[in-house]
């Protein structure tokens, strides 16, 4: 029951019992009779008085309650001229006011933030009390090459390298995290005080491309060092054995074959140091549209008969219609021969390489049934000229990751759950 429902049912109740009342003077007190009946009209005057002047501050508070509730915090009232109501309106009037203010601040504070965020150099993902995303900045998206669906979902649920080694961190905590590429990442897990409990939120910062160029100008210093000296004393040196060479030919003696072999020796070293050089020297893309399934084709194809000789077979899976990227067909093409070269090394004999496409985007996947990787191998494969072979270079992989960058590819080497061993190359 009504507070006004109350009030009302109390003054008929007692106005009632005086009417009875005053009722019993009718027959012997007339002049009393109606002077009481005169009192009960002017009590209910000013009952209805005393209930306006209650009850409106209960209206004006039910009003303002409600505008409270919808969040509209322009509803002002103006004064009636009663000092209570005009006491409670100055106050009501100056709360809004200042609820108004701040809540400006807050959302032009909280846009500041949004707009900070999602220009941040860094990828930044915020997760709620129970640790699923709740916000991701579009640096993070391409960084870690997250859907837009990974929003509300758990760090762990997203079967992602990355985040995975990131749900086991402690809060406020910094490491460095591998992919299943060659990218690094500096991760940190901290936290914030969000309506009274911990948040956490995850920035990411790139380390791979400092590395690389750190890397890459390191050993390009080196490799130009030693070939310039390679060369030259290589040149020197063969020149002298030819000449030599030259002047037993006419006859007989016991050094000419030493000679000989002394300069292939100095010929293959040459050649091994022109094969870091490829490296160094690797000039920028030629980019045009190719149609990827055909160069795949071609590449297979190529390929095939090598294969077959270790009765290895090549199964082409290539996307129905035409898929076409900007790429420099000649350096696509050596990483291509080097990829499926290496996956044939690893099978060895007998065995399966399926050669993939698809398109959005266009996609090159390279399958091979092989050993596969150790797990000791695998943050390494993509280091400078690092080898599992017995005798090695490493330049194959370093060429190949030196042209998808120069691409701006994102590609992986892994072996799947499944067995098979994966380089996957999206452009």
């Amino acid at each position: 029951m009504s507070l006004k429902t109350k009030y009302a049912l109390f003054i008929t109740v007692i106005h009632l019992i005086v009417a009875i009342l005053a009722y019993q003077l009718l027959k012997d007190q007339k002049v009393f009779f109606f002077l009481a009946e005169i009192g009960i009209i002017l009590s209910l005057i000013i009952a209805y008085a005393l209930y306006r002047s209650f009850i409106r501050p209960l209206q004006f508070l039910y009003t303002g309650t409600d505008a409270i509730l919808d969040k509209d915090f322009n509803v002002k009232f103006i004064k009636v001229g009663s000092r209570e109501m005009d006491r409670l309106i100055d106050v009501y009037n100056e709360m809004i006011d200042n609820i108004r203010i701040e809540r400006t601040q807050v959302q032009q504070q909280h846009y500041f933030l949004m707009k900070l965020i999602n220009a941040s150099p860094a990828g930044i993902i915020i997760l709620d009390y129970d640790d699923h995303i709740t916000d991701v900045n579009p640096k993070a998206l391409q960084l870690l090459n997250l859907p837009e669906t990974c929003l509300h979902k758990a760090l762990d649920k997203l079967d992602h390298p990355i985040l995975n080694q990131i749900s086991k961190m402690k809060t406020d905590s910094s490491k460095v995290l591998s992919s299943d590429g060659f990218e690094k990442f500096k991760c940190q897990v901290s936290h914030f005080i969000h309506k009274g409990f911990n948040r956490k939120f995850i920035l990411i910062q790139e380390l791979s491309r400092e590395i690389l160029e750190a890397e890459k100008r390191a050993y390009g210093k080196i490799i130009r060092m030693m070939a310039h000296e390679v060369n030259n004393s290589v040149g020197a040196i063969n020149s002298i054995l030819n000449t030599m060479v030259d002047f037993y030919e006419t006859e007989e003696n016991e050094w000419k074959e030493p000679l000989k072999i002394a300069i292939q020796r100095n010929d293959r070293m040459n050649q091994f140091m022109a094969n870091f050089a490829k490296v160094v020297r690797l000039p920028a893309p030629n980019f045009e549209a190719i149609n990827i399934n055909s160069l795949v084709e071609s590449i297979g194809k190529l390929m095939e008969e090598q294969a077959r000789l270790q009765d290895i077979r090549i199964d082409f899976q290539l996307y129905p219609e035409p898929v076409y990227v900007n790429l420099d067909i000649r350096q696509m093409e050596q990483v291509l021969v080097n990829i499926i070269k290496n996956a044939i090394e690893s099978i060895g004999q007998n065995g399966t390489i399926c050669l993939l496409t698809s398109a959005s985007p266009g996609t090159i996947i390279i399958r091979d049934n092989g050993p596969g990787i150790k797990a000791e191998n695998a943050e390494k494969i993509f280091s400078p000229f690092f080898s599992t072979k017995k005798n090695g270079q490493g330049v194959g992989l370093t060429l190949i990751r030196e042209i998808l960058l120069n691409h701006k590819a994102q590609f992986h080497l892994k072996t799947e759950s499944d067995g098979w061993t994966e380089f996957r190359i999206s452009f």
